[in-house]
């Protein structure tokens, strides 16, 4: 009997981790075609009004340009309207690249130049010259505070905010009281890959389409649905995507742009965005909070009011769930919660990593802290006497697992927390002030219907594919792992291939329901060819197995066997061989079980724990140490999700105090949009970070127990790190990021 193998819960390294380093893996922009051409953007260079003209003689003129696209010239198209969307969109007039005469935000997209060369089209697009009839604007959306409104509609997975009790009664009454407005800014996606579609011209309207998308199912439906293509002429791939973060979940427009020339010229064709476009979409909106927090002398919680207004375009109503945290993570009778829209001359807002409970928690846990110092109160010890077990957003009713004492527990254990004086500076070392901040993350465990295929040949391999992309976050590695352990072999005997649409359908990649819910259905997949495998089995001659149930069997080591005698056994492969088939296959499905699960709040946890050095005489703030403690259902991989809560902690650094969109609201025009404006920590920002992985099982959230990592990491962090500059200085700043400026 070969040695048994059990792969699920082992740090494994990323199966496809030569493949990147090597070069091997191919992203969109990389795949060749014969005769490939290449587009390239002119974007607006006004905010808003109408194109007059466009000429494009200087352009055309150039050596290798072959046509200037624009909307005078496009090729008609089907369902040219604006009402359908795509799978992510928010309710709204959609926007279409090249629909019409109208300018609606500095950096749109007005015309495509194409030509034999990247170099000539780049070229010849600067000569594109645009005459634009100029109309007002306004891309501050605080000076239309008053203009907030409630949408009436909202995109699926937005949940409406739900006040409960007298809030303002308790407030009016309780002995401790405060009452706080927060500031978050716009911030942007900035992925190493760049937003980038290689559609390969096929002949007879049929095409194949290399994405950067965290979608391929999405990508192909959009294309599908605008240019009136049938599903079996479009072929969507995204075997590689190099980071997303969610402004891949949305086809982006240079994916309709590839294919309008496509389609218009008869010819293979890419399109790949700059860095400065990267800036021309979606985004974390910019929002202003207030939130009102009131406790008696124990420090429980008698009301919690919490109200944000966020920016949206002129088009849509973006919405996410910003205030909905406040209502369930800490035990309160008294809630009052409220989300209104201000419209402004920008794209829409995109989500972006942990949409929502980013900027959210923020600043409630920053109003906790406040609230702690308030009543004199450690910020740890008053998040334990507003602990819950209960999601009273829904009624009260119980967490499928939940954790988070634990978190609290073994974070502040790790930290040192109980050796943290109250009082703010405190300690000091040299001329830097030394401040210690706690927080809370939590973060929804979703699970979405999803499919996987998987087939063991006669020659001892197992292929898992599936229409799933992998961003990053390890998805080829797991699926691997699952599938390895599932039916007993070796790593090397599983190829995983995903990102395609000519696999099974899979949902969007984002949201943390990637691991769960394509883990599950891996999973489903290979327990159907072990089934199979062992119908086979049972009807070999002399079948050791001709009276066993497949409960009786075991597979480990490549092989089948018996419980009650292990000698008993046959290779997987030769069960193959001996019944003369060359391969067996089966798809798995996962699906939410609602009758199961909406019993039940179904989130992950983390309590983040940040200590900060800030120089006295400059404001300057290095992030010295963090922990943080998560616990999240199953953990698949601790190596790659470790990984996973390194980057989201880096990124909350980042929100605390660099990474800001600034705007010259005088012109419209993003200032900062590039690498070298736009602010984000290097290697020398990042501390020590420890991560601990808390025990937690969960029979409910889905077949595996799996909860997902890619946005807990993010959440709690900015806020820890801000309340503990507080701590270091004394000095409360509420509107992100914490500048030195700020400080002084």
């Amino acid at each position: 009997m070969k040695e048994s193998q059990t792969w699920i819960g082992k740090p494994v390294s990323r199966v496809d981790g030569y493949a990147k380093v090597t070069g091997a893996a191919r992203y969109a922009a990389e795949f060749k075609s014969d005769g490939l051409v290449y587009g390239v953007v002119v974007s607006s260079d006004v905010t808003k009004g109408k194109i007059l003209k466009i000429d494009s003689r200087s352009a055309l003129a150039c050596d290798g340009v072959i046509e200037v696209i624009t909307h005078e010239n496009r090729p008609k198209v089907s369902f040219w309207n604006r009402k359908f969307g795509d799978q992510d969109s928010p309710p709204g007039d959609h926007f279409r690249a090249l629909y019409d005469s109208e300018v609606y935000y500095s950096g749109q997209p007005v015309a495509l130049v194409i030509a034999e060369t990247f170099e000539a089209a780049r070229y010849a697009a600067k000569l594109v010259v645009i005459t634009y009839e100029l109309e007002e604007y306004e891309t501050d959306f605080h000076s239309r505070l008053e203009e907030a409104y409630a949408p009436k509609e909202t995109k699926p997975g937005f949940e409406k905010p739900k006040s409960r009790g007298d809030a303002d009664e308790a407030f009016s009454q309780a002995p401790h009281k405060i009452s706080a407005e927060y500031d978050s800014p716009t911030q942007h996606h900035n992925p190493m890959e760049m937003h980038a579609t290689t559609v390969v011209y096929e002949g007879d309207d049929t095409y194949t389409i290399y994405d950067k998308t965290q979608g391929t199912a999405n990508s192909q439906a959009y294309v599908c649905q605008v240019f009136g293509l049938s599903p079996k002429k479009v072929r969507v791939r995204a075997p590689f995507v190099g980071g997303a973060f969610g402004s891949g979940l949305r086809p982006q427009y240079q994916l309709y742009l590839a294919v309008m020339a496509a389609k218009k010229l008869q010819r293979s064709v890419r399109v790949v965005l700059t860095r400065q476009q990267m800036f021309s979409f979606g985004h974390r909106p910019a929002s202003v909070q207030t939130v009102k927090l009131s406790a008696g002398e124990d420090g429980v919680l008698h009301s919690v009011g919490h109200s944000v207004t966020a920016e949206t375009s002129q088009l849509e109503d973006y919405m996410e769930n910003v205030v909905s945290w406040s209502g369930m993570l800490y035990k309160c009778e008294n809630v009052e919660v409220k989300h209104e829209l201000v419209k402004a001359d920008i794209f829409t807002p995109l989500d972006m990593r942990a949409p929502g409970a980013t900027s959210g928690l923020f600043a409630l846990e920053s109003a906790m802290d406040e609230l702690s110092y308030e009543i004199g109160m450690d910020p740890l010890e008053l998040r334990l006497a507003n602990y819950t077990e209960k999601d009273q957003n829904y009624f009260g009713r119980s967490f499928s697992s939940k954790e988070l004492r634990a978190c609290y527990e073994q974070g502040a254990a790790k930290f040192g927390w109980s050796k943290r004086a109250l009082k703010p500076r405190s300690l000091r070392e040299g001329k830097k002030w030394i401040g210690q901040g706690v927080a809370t993350g939590v973060w929804d465990a979703l699970h979405m219907k999803s499919t996987a295929s998987a087939e063991f040949t006669s020659k001892g391999e197992l292929k898992i594919t599936s229409g799933v992309t992998d961003i990053g976050t390890g998805t080829y590695t797991i699926l691997t792992q699952i599938a390895a352990e599932t039916l007993g072999l070796n790593l090397e005997n599983v190829t995983t291939s995903i990102g395609d649409t000519d696999f099974t359908p899979a949902p969007l990649q984002g949201g943390s329901w990637t691991a769960g819910s394509m883990g599950s259905a891996t999973q489903a997949a290979c327990f159907a060819v072990r089934e199979k495998i062992f119908k086979l089995a049972k009807k070999l001659p002399d079948s050791p197995f001709s009276d066993a149930e497949l409960s009786d069997v075991l597979f480990e080591g490549g092989e089948m066997l018996l419980k009650k005698d292990p000698s008993r056994s046959v290779s997987l492969n030769d069960v193959l061989k001996s019944s003369r088939v060359d391969s067996v296959k089966a798809e798995g499905t996962s699906a939410p079980n609602y009758l199961k699960e909406l019993p039940h709040a179904r989130n992950t946890h983390s309590a983040v724990f940040a200590e900060v050095k800030v120089d006295a005489d400059f404001g300057m703030i290095e992030v010295s140490r963090v922990v943080v403690a998560v616990a999240a259902g199953k953990i698949l991989n601790p190596k790659t999700a470790r990984s996973q809560i390194l980057g989201g902690v880096v990124w909350g650094m980042s929100q605390a105090l660099f990474e800001e969109t600034v705007t010259d609201h005088r012109l419209g025009r993003i200032l900062n949009h590039s690498f070298a404006e736009y602010h984000i920590p290097v290697n020398r920002d990042v501390p020590e970070i420890d991560v601990i992985f808390v025990p937690e099982a969960d029979s409910i959230v889905n077949e595996l127990g799996v909860k997902g990592l890619g946005e807990i990491g993010i959440v709690g962090t900015a806020a820890a790190v801000a309340n503990a500059v507080f701590h270091a200085t004394g000095k409360r700043v509420r509107n992100l990021p914490i500048r030195p400026d700020k400080m002084v």
